[in-house]
């Protein structure tokens, strides 16, 4: 995944104020579909790791199932990472994305 870029019409922008409003802001955690791997198995997944309901993770893998991707969290930035990072370590394709307002 790229960076974002900025267009900083000053350059004396504070590089640590910009920091800031990049990472400010909800991101999410996106489950994307994938050919390997059973819906019971990632409805296992989402059970085990966010702690969700039978009810909600069946939800949610019927989403990814469907629709080829499900928002499984949102939050700030170094959470959604870490939420994806977690999605891989159990073999499953996650990315993060920008919220939208």
């Amino acid at each position: 995944m790229g960076l974002m870029s900025l267009a900083l019409p000053d350059l004396d922008i504070d590089l640590d104020q910009t920091t800031r409003i990049e990472r400010s802001g909800p991101w999410q955690t996106v489950v994307w579909d994938d050919p390997v791997n059973l819906m019971s198995y990632v409805v296992h997944v989402f059970r085990e790791y966010f702690g969700f309901t039978e009810e909600r993770a069946t939800t949610l893998m019927l989403a990814v199932h469907n629709d080829g991707h499900a928002v499984v969290a949102e939050g700030a930035r170094e959470q959604m990472e870490l939420h994806a990072q977690a999605m891989h370590d159990y073999g499953l394709w996650a990315t993060i994305r920008k919220a939208a307002r």
